[in-house]
């Protein structure tokens, strides 16, 4: 029991400075780094060295991937805007649909989605949250509408790699698994566009019933146009894919549904602005997505679809021997696939053709990187705290205390211990490969189905995404309102709550159908 208790003091302390004394993320996730280095040495006894080590790990996977990916995504976003195809990209999307409600479901949620499906690490909170941004709504209120939108997708990131990595760590059949994902999810696949609804009709100070007049159908119908597509997708092509092609068919299906049940309707949540009356042709429009073409294109090709690519890119890597302690493995440096790489060069590019001069582009990527200054402090405090939680074995101690303790009722937890994987690390990657083995022996001592067990990981791990510090730092730099993390927390952490809860009913009820 004091082993749990002591093993959650960095997640303790980040709660409480986070949420009640609005301690900015840059300097409350340092002093919780703080406090796990110390505990890792004077109570779990681990070597100085491995400790030091395990922090320096920590800061090298921060660095790369993840900040080059965040600092990547910034870049290109700010980039459009300096070209001021930005103003044109809103004219396209404000000519489907001045409703903020619909805006919402096809950017927040299709194109979110979809960003998460291709790339993962924050670019599905970064990118969505600053287009909201541009075509008018309120900083704050835009990151959090984003952090609640990436959480079902997050469970197929990445061309899937969550998924993909737990079934790695169990050897659990591939389609079972993806399948049993996407049911478990199902729910708030399908919930997930109706809290975004909701989510603005309070904030235009409307009733649930205002805030749902006239979008209900579209509403329902995006959120059945992700899970259906996702379902097939898992049940026959496997783990790769189903957030992408769930992700397109919705922003189709969506924008199809606004441009039939709504069209020019006027309602009290269209954007203040007025319509442009010049008409966008085919060839501007290009010229003013060409960076975001670009940046899927390039994960497309030089992802594991394509292995006549990827391979002789894959090999151009370096392995660095950081931690020092036992299992120890060296860390790999991938140069040419990492997706922030791949980003950078797909924005250089289409800076070129947006005829910005390659001064101009190399400018702007310097500011988005001391744009970023204070959100990478915060990523590299999380993700150093995460590692040397993980080496120490408090992050297994906080697992296992709750395994012992909650017996035959463990599905109902099985979720949480995957969403604080990622609260802990910031990546559903990261929680499959803590906890994956765990749920699996879990389900094996009690008799229950491991897959359904390990998936349910991977589910709750998606749940602890809209908490995460890491993505909450993703979110505050892409609305540029750094220093407002307990603001965000505070408007997230209610469908946190509601997710976990969700989650833990479906996967226990579930268990117990397939004992």
């Amino acid at each position: 029991m004091l082993n749990f208790i002591l093993a959650l003091l960095p997640i303790i302390f980040l709660i409480i400075v986070l949420s009640y004394f609005k301690m900015p993320g840059f300097k409350a996730c340092p002093i919780a780094l703080i406090i796990a280095a110390l505990e890792a040495l004077f109570i779990w006894k681990q070597p100085a060295k491995d400790v030091f080590t395990g922090f320096l790990e920590g800061v090298a996977m921060a660095l790369w991937p993840i900040c080059l990916v965040i600092i990547a995504a910034i870049f290109v976003y700010n980039l459009v805007v300096h070209t001021k195809y930005m103003e044109v990209i809103k004219q396209m999307l404000v000519s489907v649909s001045k409703d903020k409600r619909i805006l919402a479901l096809i950017i927040a949620w299709g194109f979110g989605g979809f960003m998460e499906g291709m790339a993962g690490f924050g670019t599905a909170v970064a990118i969505p949250a600053g287009i909201l941004v541009a075509v008018g709504f309120e900083p704050l209120f835009a990151a959090i509408i984003c952090l609640v939108a990436n959480t079902t997708p997050v469970a197929f990131g990445s061309i899937g790699i969550p998924t993909v990595t737990a079934i790695k760590v169990t050897e659990l059949d591939p389609i079972v698994t993806a399948t049993s994902i996407v049911l478990q999810s199902g729910i708030m696949s399908i919930l997930v566009p109706f809290f975004l609804v909701a989510m603005i009709g309070k904030q235009n100070g409307k009733s649930i019933g205002e805030s749902f007049k006239g979008v209900f159908l579209t509403t329902l119908i995006s959120g059945f146009s992700f899970f259906i597509p996702q379902y097939f997708t898992a049940g026959f092509i496997g783990p790769e894919l189903p957030s992408i092609i769930g992700s397109v068919v919705c922003m189709g299906v969506t924008i199809g549904c606004a441009k039939i049940f709504i069209g020019d309707k006027q309602s009290d949540f269209d954007l203040l602005s007025e319509k442009s009356n010049e008409s966008i042709d085919m060839n501007k429009g290009l010229v003013a997505c060409s960076p975001f073409i670009l940046v899927l294109l390039f994960l497309v090709l030089t992802s594991s679809l394509f292995p006549v690519i990827r391979g002789p890119l894959a090999v151009v890597k370096t392995a660095v021997p950081i931690y020092s302690g036992e299992g120890a493995k060296p860390y790999e440096f991938s140069w040419l696939v990492t997706p922030g790489v791949l980003i950078i060069l797909a924005g250089i590019l289409g800076g070129l053709i947006q005829k910005c001069s390659l001064g101009e582009i190399f400018g702007i990527l310097g500011s988005s990187i001391k744009q970023m200054q204070k959100t990478i402090i915060t990523i590299v405090a999380v993700i150093s705290t995460a590692k040397i939680m993980g080496y120490s074995g408090m992050t297994q101690d906080i697992a296992n205390f709750m395994v012992a303790t909650t017996g035959n009722f463990y599905p109902l937890i099985a979720p949480l211990i995957g969403a604080i994987g990622t609260f802990v690390t910031g990546s559903s990657t990261s929680s499959s490969v803590l906890f994956s083995k765990l749920q699996y022996s879990t389900a094996q001592t009690l008799g229950m189905n491991p897959t359904w067990l390990v998936a349910a990981n991977t589910v709750g791990s998606t749940a602890g995404k809209i908490v995460s510090p890491q993505s909450i730092a993703v979110a505050t730099a892409a609305a540029n309102i750094v220093g407002e993390e307990s603001k965000i927390l505070n408007g997230v952490v209610k469908y946190f709550i509601i997710f976990a809860a969700i989650y833990g009913l479906v996967v226990f009820f579930g268990a117990n159908l397939l004992m």
